[in-house]
């Protein structure tokens, strides 16, 4: 487990942002997830696709991190999407039922085509989501903006 995680940013479409996550996803490093892509939803980006493919770990903390910011992107008129999950976060993620919340696909740039055709919306008292189905598309972004932010908030981080 490390203070360290950072964020890697691109906009594929207006409205829409892929941040791929690295590093730990813990008590230590939560916080700044949940800060950093909030801000990101704050500031035009209210559909967020996390690609989770190079978290190492996630305890409990990660996982209420997650929650809060499907919350702020349902708060926000858009939604939130999780892609290539390690197994072992998603085992977490069926053991608690939140893969029954947060829609989970197999890419990013699956989760963007399905965010893209519109294939889940909110609905109900709580905000649920309808789960897109699997497989929809190509999705490729195109015109990808990217900025790398590091919660470690170093001026010097560099994209990658």
């Amino acid at each position: 487990m490390t203070d360290t995680l950072q964020l890697t940013v691109r906009q594929p479409r207006p409205g829409l942002a892929i941040a791929t996550v690295a590093g730990d996803v813990d008590t230590h490093t939560a916080d700044n997830l949940r800060r950093e892509a909030s801000g990101i939803i704050q500031q035009g980006c209210p559909h967020l696709v996390l690609d989770l493919s190079q978290v190492r770990f996630c305890d409990s903390a990660g996982l209420s991190a997650l929650i809060g910011l499907w919350h702020t992107a349902q708060a926000a008129g858009g939604a939130l999407g999780l892609a290539d999950v390690p197994d072992r976060l998603m085992r977490m993620l069926v053991l608690t039922g939140v893969d029954a919340v947060l829609p989970v696909h197999a890419t990013a740039a699956e989760a963007v085509a399905s965010m893209a055709a519109g294939l889940f919306t909110s609905t109900g008292e709580h905000g649920s989501i309808t789960r897109a189905p699997a497989g929809g598309g190509s999705g490729e972004p195109t015109g990808v903006q990217q900025a790398a932010h590091d919660s470690t908030h170093n001026p010097s981080a560099e994209p990658s």
